[in-house]
């Protein structure tokens, strides 16, 4: 059983700051990409930012310069630091995480149970 928990969302003013973290846990044989999407109100999901194995890093244009993802592969946790957080930023958090869980098994992907990031404005 593979198990992501996140946690950092909250409510901050506009031009605050965040930090998510989501920790995988459970039966991990080796992870691939991990990220994060968001899904606002009345809006569809988006691709926040996402960081491979190796390091690379790929963002949304609207977070590009304010947000940054890193890992940390010793405790199979991803982390992203939002800067200058704007209203247009709020919205709820699932991080992922695409994971065999045993040797021979098949790539999935695990979600967490989401986070709420609000900025005020």
């Amino acid at each position: 059983q593979v198990q992501l928990v996140e946690s950092g969302g909250g409510l901050v003013q506009a031009g605050g700051s965040l930090r998510l973290s989501c920790a995988a846990s459970g039966s991990i044989f080796i992870i691939s990409d991990m990220g994060w999407y968001r899904q606002a109100p009345g809006k569809q999901r988006e691709l926040v930012a996402l960081i491979t194995s190796s390091g690379s890093t790929n963002y949304a244009d609207s977070v590009k310069g304010r947000f940054t993802i890193s890992r940390d592969n010793a405790k199979n946790t991803v982390y992203t630091q939002m800067n200058s957080l704007k209203p247009a930023d709020t919205a709820v958090y699932s991080c992922y995480a695409d994971i065999i869980a045993y040797r021979g098994g098949s790539w999935y992907r695990y979600w967490g149970q989401g986070t709420q990031v609000t900025v005020s404005s």
